[in-house]
């Protein structure tokens, strides 16, 4: 009995595929093939970039405002301790 619902399936499924138009476009393998191309491209250009993002080493340099209030403080504690050994 199962085999019969299978070509029962069949007899219902065929006069669809009657019904498909040959002059629709569709991108079957090859938009298939190039999609999967430029998906692949994006994927190593992206762990490149991660790669190449690490070996970045990034200081940032310090505003000259807060260089020249943290150097006098230093300057001046370097004079008493000349003032206090002489």
């Amino acid at each position: 009995m199962p085999d019969m619902s299978a070509s029962l399936a069949m007899t219902h499924l065929v006069p669809l595929a009657d019904e498909i138009n040959n002059d629709k476009v569709t991108p079957g393998v090859l938009g298939f093939i190039v999609f999967a191309a430029l998906a692949l491209g994006v994927w190593l250009l992206m762990k490149s970039m991660n790669r190449h993002m690490g070996k970045v080493d990034f200081e940032e340099a310090p505003e000259p405002d807060a260089a020249a209030s943290a150097s006098a403080p230093a300057a001046k504690d370097t004079a008493k301790s000349a003032a206090k050994s002489a």
